[in-house]
């Protein structure tokens, strides 16, 4: 066994305050009454809300508080995720704190929720970072796992546990915890899906298997959510299948076909460019539905890639 106590903490989240003395408060709490959790997850965007105004440059000063009481409770602490300000730019950033305190990976969100998460900039680099003697944690926020390539280059990279902090406070939540257990099953690993409740989401924060399965799914309140994995269990399910069937990375492994879908120059992908600008929904749009009183758009032809046929 690979035995390995992770906690999420669903707090109810102020959108414009800081929310640090009640995340602090919580965590002290969770660790008077389970000492034997060995890392910590919060929401995204919990400590300042989801207002870029108060975007801070990194390191700050409450990333060294939070370090504090990450060497203080001997802990992995990954306090969800804080607006970062660099000269001219905002990230969405998720900085991973060790338990002794150091920063060992800061992640910044590929994926910002746009057109709603308005002057946010995507980060470019993956986050993984190795827990001694456990195993393998990658980092995805929110909006990122909406997009599966994101989570295949964390398995990938060998990712056995996929923390994700989210903001969801909308009606497509059920949406999005479908999309957290088909990304545990597909890559084979633990997932820990944290929300907020509040300003910071609906809550409902779910913690999955390696097989899909939801091992805990928490309600619209606040919760402290503790629980031991096994990453074993992980290493067990991608050398002989999800349940002893599908072996989905091993298969993408040992793919035939390389996707050119992802070559920007490939043409294959150029019916995307008809699908119009990102941006809000107007009031009353009809867009989609009469294309603006002109004719719909045309659909490139096929490329004459001989490897891409047409299905009939």
């Amino acid at each position: 066994m690979r035995p390995f106590a992770i906690a999420g903490l669903q707090l109810n989240i102020s959108g414009r305050t800081s929310n640090f003395a009640h995340i602090c408060d919580r965590i002290e709490m969770l660790m008077h009454l389970y000492p034997w959790v060995q890392m910590v997850l919060v929401s995204e965007l919990a400590t300042y809300g989801g207002w870029t105004g108060n975007a801070l440059p990194m390191p700050n000063d409450t990333l060294q508080q939070y370090s504090n009481l990450a060497a203080k409770h001997r802990i992995w602490l990954i306090p969800g995720s804080m607006y970062e300000s660099t000269e001219q730019l905002i990230y969405n950033t998720a900085p991973v704190i060790n338990p002794t305190g150091e920063v060992v990976c800061s992640y910044r969100k590929m994926f910002p929720f746009m057109p709603y998460e308005v002057g946010v900039t995507s980060g470019t680099e993956f986050g993984v970072f190795d827990v001694p003697d456990v195993g393998r944690f990658g980092l995805s926020i929110c909006y990122d796992m909406w997009f599966p390539e994101t989570s295949r280059t964390l398995a990938a990279m060998g990712a056995e546990v996929i923390l994700h902090p989210t903001l969801t406070p909308s009606i497509d939540r059920d949406v999005e915890l479908s999309i957290v257990r088909a990304t545990a099953a597909m890559n084979q690993c633990f997932v820990i899906d944290i929300n907020g409740i509040g300003d910071g989401g609906n809550g409902r924060s779910l913690l999955v298997s390696p097989t899909g399965d939801v091992l805990y799914q928490a309600g619209s309140n606040e919760e402290l959510l503790p629980i031991e994995i096994d990453l074993d269990r992980v290493r067990r399910s991608r050398e002989v299948g999800l349940k002893g069937l599908g072996q989905p990375l091993k298969s993408f492994r040992e793919r035939a076909v390389e996707f050119s879908v992802y070559d920007r120059n490939s043409g294959i992908a150029a019916y995307l460019d008809t699908l119009g600008p990102l941006e809000k929904m107007e009031r009353g749009s009809k867009a989609g539905l009469a294309f603006g009183g002109q004719a719909p758009p045309v659909v490139p032809p096929l490329t004459s890639d001989p490897s891409i046929t047409e299905s009939v």
